[in-house]
């Protein structure tokens, strides 16, 4: 179960990176603060994640 997570985290992640290169590509602040806000959530997921495998060991 955890990797099916890391794996929708990584997908989040990288939809986020897409965003904030679209949104920097056509000047939009609002798309790319949008991708940026995506790549922390995915992120502050991912470390959750590891937290849980810590305790899980």
């Amino acid at each position: 179960m955890a990797t099916v997570d890391k794996a929708k985290n990584k997908a989040e992640e990288l939809s986020g990176k897409a965003k904030e290169k679209f949104g920097k590509a056509t000047d939009d602040k609002s798309k790319q603060n949008e991708g940026k806000a995506d790549q922390t959530k995915s992120n502050l997921k991912d470390a959750g994640e590891k937290v849980k495998d810590a305790f899980r060991d």
